[in-house]
């Protein structure tokens, strides 16, 4: 196992725990502030790459395509929150997965309706499709580059906002004790608004840039929001540092078990066996992380003060 394979997977799985920390972020800051259980998160994340895609073939502008996704999927969420999720404040949880759940079924026949039950095409813009070298004997894809530069000013950008802006800190304040922000005079309902489309918004840019490099199809949302959830809980609800550690984790340890567990398996059992069980393994990697982490730190690594 050289060095060069390790940094490449470590390059892999930051740049996978870097999106997956875009989507937990909103969600996370979601159920902290709000109490809710959000299951259309991940549809924000599907609307992303849709939007994107399609708007990439109409104008062959990557550019445009991430900024209509994440213009669109804002409109969708300041939507979604004013006509639904107003009504599930304070509501039990099971009301609110319910409803949200009945959202993602909409949402994925909208999807079908609109676009076809077939995957969608989304081609990598022409000037990042190439490799760019890092090690004289390492050629990393120049478009995984990018996902990971504009990841890290995401994050960099969001962890500005919240420890060092005032809006900020009524995110923080709600986050941490949301009864004591209403006391005082935190305008909950604008604070809440504003929140969930953030959310919305950091989902779908997610969405626009993993879509070219996944399957960009319906019930996608699903399938990322699986492993979001198992972010959050590892990092702390709530919290947006946590949020953070979790996906890099999680992101990490994926993609070291994908990599690196059947070649490991080949030296105990046949190849046959190795390529069928060291899937599967790596798959429940992540959530051997997680119940650890649970066993030793209840509330998470970094959950938010006050919870």
């Amino acid at each position: 196992m050289s060095a060069t394979l390790l940094f490449e997977q470590f390059l892999n799985g930051l740049q996978f725990g870097l999106m997956l920390f875009l989507i937990a972020a909103g969600l996370t800051l979601v159920f902290g502030i709000m109490d809710v259980l959000n299951l259309a998160h991940g549809s924000l994340y599907m609307a992303g790459a849709y939007v994107a895609a399609e708007t990439m073939q109409r104008s062959g502008s990557f550019l445009a395509a991430v900024a209509m996704a994440a213009l669109v999927a804002g409109l969708a969420g300041l939507v979604l929150e004013k006509l639904l999720m107003r009504r599930l404040y304070g509501r039990d949880h099971l009301a609110q997965v319910l409803a949200t759940f009945a959202v993602v079924l909409i949402a994925n026949d909208l999807i079908k309706m609109i676009w076809g039950p077939a995957s969608m095409m989304y081609s990598l813009p022409a000037a990042l499709s190439g490799p760019v070298r890092l090690l004289p004997d390492l050629m990393y894809p120049a478009y995984r580059l990018l996902i990971i530069a504009v990841g890290l000013l995401l994050a960099l950008g969001l962890y500005g906002f919240v420890s060092h802006t005032r809006a900020g800190v009524l995110v923080r304040a709600g986050a941490s004790n949301r009864q004591m922000a209403m006391l005082m005079g935190v305008r909950v309902p604008v604070l809440f608004a504003g929140v969930f489309v953030l959310g919305a918004m950091l989902s779908a840019l997610a969405g626009a840039l993993l879509g070219p490099v996944t399957a960009v199809q319906a019930g996608m949302g699903e399938e990322i929001l699986i492993l979001v959830l198992v972010c959050i809980v590892i990092g702390g609800i709530g919290s947006v540092r946590g949020a953070f550690v979790g996906a890099l984790l999680v992101g990490m340890v994926d993609t070291a078990g994908r990599a690196f567990l059947p070649t490991l398996l080949r030296e105990l059992f046949s190849p046959s066996v190795a390529a069928s069980v060291g899937p599967t393994l790596a798959a429940v990697s992540i959530y051997v992380l997680m119940a650890a982490v649970l066993v030793l730190r209840p509330a998470g690594l970094f959950p938010a003060r006050g919870r």
